[in-house]
């Protein structure tokens, strides 16, 4: 198969499916080993981006995405639907943050951290999609483990957990510090 078809079933497929798919699948579909077809998607990449195109590529890992670029998002949002808004208050967002630095994570170790429960957090977090069961925890009553998803790489603006800021020490002890003085407020309540 010649590169213009490979990228043109490419393109179909990415536009089609309206969410990432795996290097590895797509080179399946266009016979090409995993990395020429990721080869063909930067090219494609580098394309969309010299021609002035509304669309690019945007990754994940090793997933892809057709997606509309930034700067049209005010043209989109004239015909599209609003796009859900999110209530990340205090106490979602810092769940998050938790989960994020933390996965694979239980409830139980998120608690631990943030010395509450945070089943409503975990909750929100879950139906804004930011967050996802990744399985069970090989331990006493199987709890669940929780990780972040694409949802939540692309709410941020990172393509990986490695894009994350890094906490220094400093940082940390401050944390626990407040943590520390917010549980001592509620129990003095």
């Amino acid at each position: 198969m010649d590169n213009n078809k490979a990228k043109m079933i490419l393109e179909g497929i990415l536009f089609s499916m309206g969410e990432s798919v795996s290097v590895g699948r797509l080179a399946d579909v266009v016979e090409l080993d995993k990395k020429k077809t990721k080869k063909l998607l930067e090219e494609m990449s580098k394309e969309y981006q010299e021609s002035n195109r509304g669309i690019m590529l945007t990754w994940f890992e090793d997933s892809v995405q057709l997606c509309t670029k930034p700067e049209i998002y005010d043209s989109l949002i004239k015909i599209a639907k609003n796009p859900p808004k999110f209530q990340l208050t205090d106490t979602v967002l810092e769940t998050l943050s938790i989960i994020a630095y933390k996965q694979p994570i239980t409830r139980i170790e998120i608690e631990k951290v943030r010395g509450v429960s945070c089943d409503h957090a975990v909750n929100k977090l879950l139906e804004y999609d930011l967050i996802q069961e990744l399985g069970r925890l090989d331990a006493p009553g199987k709890p669940l483990l929780f990780g972040t998803t694409e949802q939540f790489l692309r709410c941020f603006g990172v393509s990986s957990l490695d894009e994350l800021p890094r906490l220094n020490p400093v940082q940390i002890e401050e944390f626990k510090k407040q943590a520390e003085e917010e549980v001592q407020l509620k129990l003095d309540i």
